[in-house]
């Protein structure tokens, strides 16, 4: 039986447990470049213990970054700090993996501290966003959308292949495509920002064309030894938008064009959700396992699962097969190894590099030398 701590083999790679951090935009990137400050943050999260380090989502062209700070990879000149990741997550024992993405009509927008409103198309700091049909997407979101023409859906195939190519320059193992979250594979999918005539609209089948097409144009570059995954905007909880039922069935057919691993999250494709189960524990983790029993196939969940107990028990259960962690990856550079703690793992310090493991082991007879763990209070 496995647990979180257990090694996971998927294709030819093979991570020390069953812990993945997830990716978070940090708006540190300065020309779509990664610097000191992403190198340090992954870097502290591999030597952690956390067995699969993402950075955030890497964007395959200028206009599918978040905001003008937000990092990419549709240029060769962005490789090189990507490269400096990849070579210190490996040498503190994790496995680099790259989410690609494009937000869509989600783009151009103010940093979140800074009132995360979207930044008119005329304005040094912003650009036209695009989508799949003309249908702005509200809220904060208030600049019209530009459709893509069936060239410029090409186009962006093409950006992820090229995306791909560099990716695995760089010395990532592992490479997911963000379609979830509102973004741009994510509208495509969703009928709510769907609503085109042509072969990429309308029936759920041609909604998911976008993604065959992205994921073959990608399967054709990166190598069959490495995991390709995607991250799918699995339920829109909204009764005109994505039921998980159309994701289910998309699953199947995206593992017939070569995906490894499915990570399962929300649609996001409006602000009007109804009764989302944000506040439960878990969440997603029910979904996740229907797609893992009826597609065959491994299956990654994320959303309240920074409970120890919680994330152990789903993958002991044999629910999924992949925790990711965001934001308690944030608050724990350490979060694997307190978790092993947690749970009286019986080497919760072989996650660390052996120098950080050899003087934080309480050794026999070392009357606590080390002083790690501290002693016990007196009363």
């Amino acid at each position: 039986m496995p647990d979180l701590f257990s090694p996971y083999t998927l294709k030819g790679v093979t991570l020390r447990n069953r812990i993945a951090m997830s990716p978070m935009t940090m708006h540190r990137a300065v020309d779509g470049r990664v610097n000191d400050y992403h190198i340090m943050m992954m870097g502290s999260r591999a030597a952690g213990g956390f067995g699969l380090v993402f950075p955030e989502q890497i964007a395959i062209t200028p206009d599918g970054r978040t905001s003008t700070s937000c990092a990419g990879i549709w240029d060769d000149s962005q490789v090189e700090g990507l490269a400096r990741i990849c070579a210190l997550v490996k040498e503190m024992g994790g496995v680099p993996a790259i989410q690609l993405g494009h937000t869509g009509r989600k783009g151009s927008e103010q940093k979140p501290w800074e009132g995360k409103r979207q930044i008119a198309p005329d304005h040094p700091d912003g650009w036209q966003v695009r989508g799949p049909s003309a249908v702005t997407y509200g809220g904060r979101y208030t600049y019209p959308v530009q459709a893509l023409s069936v060239p410029e859906i090409h186009a962006l195939h093409q950006a992820y292949a090229d995306a791909a190519r560099r990716a695995l320059q760089a010395g990532f193992e592992w490479l997911e495509m963000h379609f979830a979250h509102g973004y741009l594979g994510a509208s495509f999918f969703s009928p709510l920002a769907n609503q085109r005539t042509d072969a990429y609209g309308g029936s759920l089948e041609k909604r998911l064309r976008f993604h065959r097409e992205a994921l073959d144009a990608v399967r054709a570059v990166w190598p069959e030894r490495l995991p390709l995954t995607m991250r799918l905007g699995a339920d829109d909880f909204h009764p005109d938008g994505v039921q998980f039922d159309d994701s289910v069935w998309a699953v199947g057919e995206l593992k017939r064009h070569g995906l490894d691993l499915a990570d399962i999250s929300l649609g996001m494709n409006t602000d009007d959700l109804r009764d989302p189960p944000f506040s439960q524990a878990a969440f997603m983790v029910e979904r996740g396992n229907r797609v893992r029993r009826e597609c065959g196939i491994p299956v990654a969940v994320s959303w309240n699962l920074g409970t120890p107990a919680l994330a152990d028990q789903v993958i002991r259960e044999e629910l999924v097969d992949l925790v990711f962690l965001g934001r308690p990856a944030l608050a724990n550079p350490h979060w694997p190894v307190w978790a092993a703690r947690e749970l009286a793992h019986g080497d919760p310090f072989s996650m660390l590099p052996q120098d950080w493991s050899w003087w934080l082991h309480n050794r026999p007879g070392s009357e606590n030398s080390h002083g790690w763990p501290p002693p016990a209070a007196t009363p």
